[in-house]
């Protein structure tokens, strides 16, 4: 277990017991090519998949000692999680400060124990979308699994009832609608890195294209 990580988990800890203090940041929040906006705008593949909470489930497999599928009742009776991030969008918006409350992915990794094998996490969502992240970037004090923004559930449009945030990449790495959510021992490209968008979405790099050649995407 490195320093960082373990460093990342101390972070997180606070943060679930109100002794974090919200960071201050830096004058320079807005990534190269980023505009700020103050609205939330609507982008998606066309389709906002209503699932009834009571048919809402969330599989969480893989590479796991602890296979499990959550409902509804049981993923929010999970530790509540509260922070406070901005949120960088490729076609080139950025809000700040968005507040979201849902079940950190610590919590979640807690509950199933990744094997030693993990390397890369792979989520689904309700309207077919897929994305990849290595491990390491889901193991940080700020990504959850929201099913609240700004005090208020997460309507459909926004990705609701739970959408997958991971604030130091591009929005398109964390799903929305979540429904299954993959431990692997490889890593396995979504729907956007295998139309060519970047595989490691770096908002401060502008990485929003990806540099793997056709062999990789194949």
């Amino acid at each position: 277990m490195n320093h960082d990580f373990i460093l990342r988990k101390e972070r997180w800890a606070r943060k679930m017991s109100g002794q974090e203090k919200q960071e201050i940041r830096s004058t320079d929040r807005l990534p190269p090519g980023q505009r700020e906006v103050t609205n939330f705008p609507v982008l998606d593949l066309g389709i906002q998949p209503e699932v009834p909470l009571d048919k809402w489930t969330l599989k969480i497999h893989g590479h796991v000692e602890n296979p499990v599928i959550l409902n509804w009742e049981q993923f929010t009776a999970l530790p509540r999680f509260r922070d406070v991030s901005d949120f960088h969008c490729v076609t080139t918006w950025s809000q700040f400060d968005m507040v979201w409350e849902g079940v950190a992915f610590f919590t979640l990794a807690d509950l199933v124990r990744p094997k030693p094998s993990c390397s890369h996490v792979f989520f689904k969502s309700y309207d077919g979308y897929s994305t990849n992240n290595p491990l390491d970037v889901c193991l940080d004090d700020d990504v959850l699994i929201a099913h609240h923004w700004n005090g208020s559930p997460i309507s459909t449009v926004h990705g609701g009832p739970a959408r997958v945030i991971i604030p130091k990449k591009y929005a398109w790495k964390g799903a929305k609608f979540i429904r299954e959510i993959t431990f692997l021992d490889r890593d396995i490209l979504g729907f956007w890195e295998v139309r060519g968008y970047s595989n490691s979405a770096d908002p401060w790099l502008e990485e929003r294209f990806s540099d793997y050649d056709s062999r990789q995407l194949s």
